[in-house]
């Protein structure tokens, strides 16, 4: 009997609508855009007397279009979504678990990303006993990017039965959940470290050349590396090692903090294995500053330290003192080999002595944890303005506006050299330290770094060498019969080479007038201009009153001479102590007035940005009062030859003003061991620094760049 066609209809219409609703029961109804299909899925048809379930949110892209991974990158946004059980029972979700993405460069901008179609799934609990079946609905939210990037939603719901069966039937939609399980990265069997310079090393066995022909590492977080850099690879037996730069938004250096995110190596036959891998940094040990404390080494540093003393007699900071010992051994042509002797070991005295006073303020600084660098006191503006007026004054001395008895100071500036001038020797060699220490550096500065780093009394013996060698000239010229018998006889024409000799004096007071001028602006040259027209006319008082005693001997009118030079040098010093006190600082120094273009002022932070962004950066550190620092800048990097070239490569110069007391540019200087300027460091794109010499010349600095282009 064949059975009505109406109730066959029927029949069909029944099986499909059963089929809809339970062959496909573990699938949402789907949200579909012209970028993509989204729905909600489960692992299982049922579920389980235990409530648990996976459910996932499958995206299925357009061709040319990409979602993103937990960490999109530098730029894009993870899918989020939440998912709730009713029906008598209430739900929780756990965190996406999230697949192995690709990276995807856009534009310079790199994405970490999934196309075609990609499985994120959640782990479900529900909790609850009544009712038959449960209602999940989950709200979501995702990015799809291609030329254009459109943000999407959808809310889905999707009811499953209740089963009492422990094992609940898996739905068609299982498999989906399996490949990407697979596809998620596995617990590293590696050790992974995190070393000082950003390489990331896994060790272990099975790492090798032969298994491993590609690698690259994907942060879980975002801002932690520059994740456009090239990761250079490194594969030796048992170890891989990725370096990575650190991103330019990182406040702390990248190797100081732990990073964690997935590696992910390739072997030749192009078979990808992804590790999820946590690397706490390695601490870097301490090492003691160069040079080694050996006998060897040690006799190296002093010997060099003695050297340095020596070419100290040629630079422009010491050679007005030394110009005024030059005048005194020419008085003491005729003089007794005693009277040199006596001399020229005075004058070492204070020489070698101020020497070692001077290290051993730095060296007590340097104990305390002080940052202090050497030359220190010409970051100070009262001691820079103190000298200048000093100079000033011995200027004054020689031009003959006054004179300084024997009968009132024990010594006279004029008379340095006399047998009742040892006073004055020792006072010159005071002066001349004084006014060297801008200048060691050029020389000095690794043995001084290393003297700093060392047993203390190594470091006191690098100093007083270097006190003999800047004393050494002179006493080898008052020593030597030889050499003191060629000088000349005294005679009239010292009295004019007296006088010339201020003008050195002078030119110094100039440069250390310009120094003021850049520590604190206009108003404090002022302050010190007018505090030395003050001096001026107190000297030319004092200078006055001599000549009268000198002619009539009048007491009243002496002391009022005196008096009134006094006071002079009083309101100097009044004027100086409120122009400290109201602590105006320059709005901009000189070197901040040259900060522009490709020149920008020293941070680490900038330094460690533009070294992230692959910019070759030509780190100067310098100062107002380091004639070298000026003299390097004038010949060397102001040359025409040399900008052409920082143009053409687009080399930055991030310039470290240490004129005034920097606690930053002196960490950076200690931590590359130098205790003063100039210091000149350059980096070339992704490499680490090389350091030049403190003495540049053009070429010098031409071949040195040109090199590290060849090399890049």
């Amino acid at each position: 009997m064949r059975m009505p066609r109406f109730i066959i209809v029927m029949m069909a219409l029944v099986a499909i609508v059963l089929g809809g609703e339970y062959g496909n029961a573990a699938e949402s109804t789907a949200h579909i855009t012209a970028h993509s299909r989204a729905s909600l899925i489960t692992d299982h048809n049922t579920i389980g007397p235990d409530g648990t379930i996976k459910v996932g949110l499958r995206l299925q892209l357009q061709p040319g279009w990409h979602t993103y991974w937990v960490n999109p990158g530098d730029a894009g946004d993870a899918p989020h979504m939440s998912v709730e059980a009713s029906g008598g029972a209430r739900g929780e979700s756990h965190l996406f678990q999230w697949p192995v993405p690709e990276r995807i460069n856009e534009g310079g901008l790199m994405a970490y990303a999934y196309t075609g179609s990609v499985l994120l799934s959640q782990t479900l609990h529900v909790v609850g006993s009544s009712g038959s079946s449960v209602t999940l609905k989950a709200t979501a939210d995702w990015l799809v990017c291609a030329d254009v990037c459109v943000p999407e939603n959808g809310e889905f719901t999707l009811t499953l039965p209740r089963s009492a069966s422990a094992s609940s039937e898996e739905s068609a939609e299982a498999s989906l959940f399996h490949a990407a399980e697979a596809a998620l990265p596995q617990t590293s069997p590696f050790q992974t470290t995190l070393l000082p310079d950003g390489v990331l090393q896994m060790e272990g066995a099975g790492l090798s050349p032969e298994m491993v022909k590609d690698a690259w590492f994907l942060p879980l977080q975002g801002g932690m590396i520059r994740q456009t850099a090239p990761q250079k690879l490194t594969v030796t037996k048992g170890r891989v090692s990725l370096s990575l730069l650190p991103d330019a938004s990182q406040h702390a250096p990248l190797w100081q903090v732990p990073l964690s995110g997935v590696v992910v190596l390739e072997d030749k036959a192009g078979e990808r294995s992804a590790m999820q891998v946590f690397a706490q940094p390695v601490t870097p040990v301490a090492s003691p500053m160069p040079p080694p404390f050996t006998a060897p080494g040690i006799a190296k540093v002093l010997l060099f330290a003695l050297l340095g003393g020596v070419i100290l007699n040629l630079m422009p900071c010491v050679f007005p003192v030394l110009a005024m010992k030059a005048l005194s051994l020419a008085r003491m042509g005729g003089a007794g080999r005693r009277e040199q002797v006596e001399s020229a070991a005075f004058y070492a005295c204070g020489v070698v002595v101020s020497f070692g006073a001077l290290g051993a303020v730095m060296i007590a600084l340097r104990s305390v944890g002080s940052v202090a660098g050497w030359g220190f006191q010409f970051q100070s503006s009262g001691f820079v303005v103190a000298v200048c007026w000093l100079l000033f004054i011995l200027a004054l001395n020689l031009l003959g506006v006054f004179q300084v008895t024997t009968g009132k100071l024990a010594g006279t500036l004029d008379q340095m050299g006399r047998t009742q001038g040892r006073s004055g020797d020792v006072l010159t060699g005071f002066l001349a330290v004084l006014v060297a220490t801008p200048c060691t550096a050029p020389f000095m500065g690794v043995a001084i770094a290393g003297a700093l780093a060392g047993p203390v009394l190594l470091g006191m013996a690098v100093f007083l060498a270097m006190g003999l060698g800047l004393a050494a000239p002179y006493v080898l010229i008052a020593t030597v019969p030889g050499l003191a018998s060629r000088l000349p006889r005294p005679g009239a024409w010292m009295e004019v080479l007296k006088q010339f000799l201020a003008f050195p004096l002078l030119a110094s007071c100039v440069w250390l007038l310009w120094v003021v001028s850049v520590q604190h602006g206009s108003s404090f040259v002022l302050v010190t201009a007018g505090g030395a027209v003050l001096l001026a006319l107190g000297c030319w008082l004092y200078g006055l009153g001599q000549r009268r005693a000198m002619r009539e001997g009048g007491a009243f009118e002496t002391s009022m001479a005196y008096g009134l030079a006094v006071l002079c040098g009083i309101l100097s010093c009044v004027g100086l102590g409120m122009a400290l006190s109201s602590d105006q600082t320059a709005p901009s120094s000189e070197m901040a007035r040259k900060q522009s273009g490709a020149v920008e002022p020293f941070s680490e932070s900038r330094l460690a940005a533009l070294r992230a962004e692959g910019t070759p950066v030509f780190v100067d550190m310098t100062a107002s009062w380091c004639i070298t620092c000026m003299v390097n800048e004038r010949v060397a990097l102001e040359a025409p030859s040399v900008r052409a070239l920082f143009d053409q490569h687009h080399i930055v110069t991030l310039r470290g003003d240490w004129t005034n007391r920097d606690e930053a540019i002196s960490v950076y200087l200690k931590k590359h061991g130098r205790d003063g300027v100039p210091f000149y460091l350059y980096y070339p794109p992704h490499q680490d620094g090389t350091t030049l010499p403190q003495i540049l010349t053009p070429h010098g600095v031409i071949d040195m760049i040109t090199h590290s282009v060849d090399h890049s």
